[in-house]
């Protein structure tokens, strides 16, 4: 049984590093697109989600994982949208609302992580780092940012 537990964690551990790197290719596109007034948000996001895709590659390679850094057919997905948004849209604060949404998949991936992960420091990191995504997008989505 125990080996399933192992596997659980490491198959959340990989759908989180999947869906940061989706993310990280999304904000990519959002800070090459949006209006110098949302870049520093952009960046800010880009930035955290960066420093969280390292902790979660450390941690797949110390369950013997490989992270794959292409991440999924989304990542190229959110960088089409962005795209496709700027031709109509000015990239700005009137998109937060939708990088909210984006964010609550990685937030389900982060629960899903954290409720699967045998390594109490693992479970640590990824409390924490999911708090300072929860900070960030609270900061921002409220208009403090």
């Amino acid at each position: 049984m125990a080996g399933s537990h192992f596997d659980d964690a490491a198959d959340a551990l990989s759908e989180l590093d999947t869906r940061l790197v989706d993310t990280i290719k999304g904000y990519d596109k959002v800070a090459e697109k949006a209006e110098p007034s949302f870049r520093p948000v952009a960046a800010e996001f880009r930035a955290l989600h960066i420093r969280q895709r390292a902790k979660v590659a450390t941690m797949l390679e110390t369950l013997g994982h490989d992270p794959d850094a292409d991440g999924s057919i989304f990542g190229t997905v959110n960088k089409a949208v962005v795209e496709a948004r700027s031709w109509f849209d000015d990239i700005d604060k009137g998109v937060m609302e939708a990088l909210v949404n984006g964010e609550k998949h990685v937030l389900e991936a982060y629960a899903n992580a954290i409720g699967s992960a045998i390594d109490p420091e693992h479970r640590g990191t990824l409390l924490t780092d999911r708090d300072a995504l929860l900070s960030l997008l609270d900061r921002h989505a409220s208009g403090q940012g």
